[in-house]
């Protein structure tokens, strides 16, 4: 009943980038570490145990004495020989912590993975390169703080691109954020003294007279509020006005 495996060596690797001297995968079942699986065809769950000098996994299958022995990731791999084809067959098929604790190694969904993330890298890297500098700002915002406030623009661009080339994922998620944006020009308004964030951070207010312009909703982002009230009927002349100030 055991499913079929390519006969050949293979790889395995601990996932979540996890890389200890040394790691030890269950290889028995106990009653605080279950290894069990469940097997559709017969309707119940059967015990896992990996023992050297048996042909099978299943401890229902497995005849006399048995020779234990541990399952060690080493560096974060481990290597098993197409000749231990039982340890093979509980990592790749049974064993209930593969696909969360490890993987094994695939070289063409490596290929792949790998393919995808070149590809998205080119892409970010190219948007960055084409971006205006007030966009390039925002989003370095995000990477970088108020630290971006004193970068000159080919600072800003030479940063944009080292952003785009480091997580171009997050990088191309912020570029179509219209939020992004207008709180960082929200955070201009405010280090120019446009407005003002009151201390509690829960209220904004013009800065030359200290008028209120908007309350900040409870457990919100000071900022991302602003940014978002800015595009309400009332907040539209208030960017139109804070525009006009930044100039």
């Amino acid at each position: 009943m055991n499913e079929k495996l390519e006969y050949k060596d293979r790889h395995y690797y601990l996932t979540n980038k996890m890389e200890p001297i040394t790691f030890k995968l269950g290889s028995r079942h106990t009653g605080r570490h279950p290894l069990m699986w469940y097997d559709e065809e017969q309707g119940y769950q059967r015990e896992l145990r990996y023992a050297t000098n048996q042909k099978s996994v299943f401890v229902d299958e497995q005849n006399g004495p048995v020779t234990l022995e541990h399952i060690i990731f080493e560096n974060g791999s481990l290597f098993v020989p197409k000749t231990k084809r039982n340890l093979q067959e509980l990592l790749s098929l049974y064993h209930p912590h593969k696909g969360t604790l490890y993987e094994e190694y695939d070289a063409v969904v490596q290929a792949k993975d790998e393919l995808l993330e070149i590809e998205m890298e080119l892409e970010a890297l190219n948007v960055a390169r084409n971006l205006e500098v007030d966009q390039a700002e925002a989003v370095l915002r995000v990477e970088l703080g108020s630290k971006v406030s004193s970068l000159s623009s080919k600072e800003i661009k030479r940063d944009l691109m080292i952003f785009a080339k480091r997580n171009p994922s997050l990088f191309m998620e912020l570029c179509t954020d219209d939020n992004v944006v207008l709180r960082n020009f929200s955070i201009k308004a405010a280090e120019a003294n446009i407005i003002k964030l009151s201390q509690d951070q829960r209220t904004f207010k013009w800065g030359s007279n200290g008028k209120k312009l908007m309350t900040v909703p409870f457990e919100e982002n000071p900022y991302s509020a602003f940014a978002s009230w800015l595009k309400t009927d009332e907040g539209v002349e208030v960017y139109k006005s804070i525009e006009k100030k930044l100039k």
